[in-house]
Parts: C-alpha cells; structure tokens; sequence
C-alpha cells in the first residue's frame, strides 16, 4: 500500500495535453457531486462522482463503469467482468467500509485515457488491510456465499492497489486499453 503522500500508482509513458472542460450540475438525489473533464484524445475522459452510502449509488457506479468500458473498446464480457468487480468495490464501500452510514460518502473516479482505464472507488469508513482477506480458494471458505470481491478484482483488472485514507480505504483498479495500430 503506497502511503497517502505518493502519486497515483499508474503514471502514464507520455504525458498528453489536457483540455478541461467542468460541468457542475444538480443531479438527481443520490448524487451529491459530478465533475466530468475531457482530454484531448476522443475517447478519453474524467468523471468524478460522490456518492450517498446506500445500495443505489452500487448502480450508478456500474452503469458508469460499463459506459466507460464501451468507450474504452473493451469487449461485452470485459465490460461486463469491469463492471462486476466495480460493482463489487462500491458494494464494500457503502457495507463494509461506511457501514451505511449517511453522513459518509462513497467516491468513485473514472479516468480513461488512451492507455488505460482507471477506476478508482474510496470510502470513509475504518479502513481496510487487504492481506488479512481469508482466502476464498481455502477449503473453509469454498462453500461461503461472499468474500471474493477482492479476489475477482485481481482475476479481472490488470492492476489493483488498495491505499490506506484518514479516514478510509482507496481501491484503484487498472485495465489497460489495446487500441489498433
């Protein structure tokens, strides 16, 4: 886990020049904060969303995951194991981490440029150490019911980083895009 004071994780091998262009606006209810900017290359973009801790905003981050696993290029079955284990990260976000707690929110940043998809989900809960996870291929956990969240995010993403918030815990997962020569 990289402490809070390093940059991202993923840092791109060229930078490319930005055009920002913020769009502020009053959304329905479960949405408490929308940023979205737009790079230079058409298909990428930045949506940042805050979100209430209720099982609802799980689907609004799915939906936005799949709509930028589409733009990405990525196949069906990968826009739909994408939007899974995003799924996932915002679902132990709202249980798990904030614990449904109203006065706390959900975050989720979806950045994709001609690389790499980067999605990144926070809370603001007690915090998360994701090498005391049980293991889901043990015997004893075989026949449990969940519990492989993280598990199917490393199967599915290229990159997956866990940070440490004050409060909180930050999941950054990473598909890297294969776009025609």
């Amino acid at each position: 886990m990289a402490p809070p004071s390093q940059p991202h994780p993923y840092t791109p091998s060229k930078p490319e020049p930005l055009t920002f262009l913020l769009e502020h606006r009053t959304l329905q209810p479960r949405y408490l904060a929308a940023e979205r900017v737009r790079l230079t290359d058409e298909t990428a973009s930045r949506v940042s969303l805050t979100l209430e801790s209720r099982l609802e905003s799980v689907e609004t981050v799915e939906q936005t995951t799949l709509d930028f696993a589409q733009r990405a290029g990525f196949d069906e079955d990968t826009a739909s194991n994408l939007a899974m284990v995003v799924r996932e990260a915002a679902v132990n976000a709202v249980i798990h981490g904030n614990k449904y707690d109203h006065n706390k929110h959900v975050t989720a940043t979806f950045d994709l440029s001609t690389e790499a998809l980067v999605i990144t989900v926070a809370d603001q809960g007690g915090g998360l150490d994701p090498d005391k996870l049980p293991d889901p291929l043990a015997a004893e956990n075989l026949l449990r019911t969940n519990g492989r969240g993280v598990f199917l995010m490393r199967a599915f993403m290229d990159e997956v980083h866990f940070r440490k918030l004050t409060p909180g815990t930050e999941i950054t997962m990473i598909k890297r895009r294969s776009l025609p020569a």
